[in-house]
């Protein structure tokens, strides 16, 4: 039991370590949509879930819905190392 509660842990501090050098590192974040699309025109905005460092698009079940989360460009998300939520099987 504290083995797994140490590993869930550990991989929470982990996250919150890749977001927030991603954030450092110049991934810009927004608190609405059109903030974002305004800073990256040509691209995709996409919803950041800071809890997982997984983004999701537009139209998903979650895009704009996680408890913790921004609006941000998704080529700014994938160089900070963040990557594409998919639907467990």
């Amino acid at each position: 039991m504290a083995g797994r509660i140490a590993c869930g842990l550990f991989s929470g501090v982990a996250i919150l370590l890749a977001v927030g050098t991603a954030f450092g590192q110049g991934m810009q974040t927004f608190k609405n949509e059109r903030a974002a699309q305004r800073h990256c025109p040509s691209d995709t905005v996409v919803w950041l879930n800071i809890s997982s460092a997984n983004y999701h698009f537009k139209g998903g079940t979650w895009y704009g819905r996680t408890q913790r989360g921004y609006y941000v460009c998704k080529v700014e998300a994938d160089k900070a190392g963040m990557r594409a939520w998919t639907s467990p099987e």
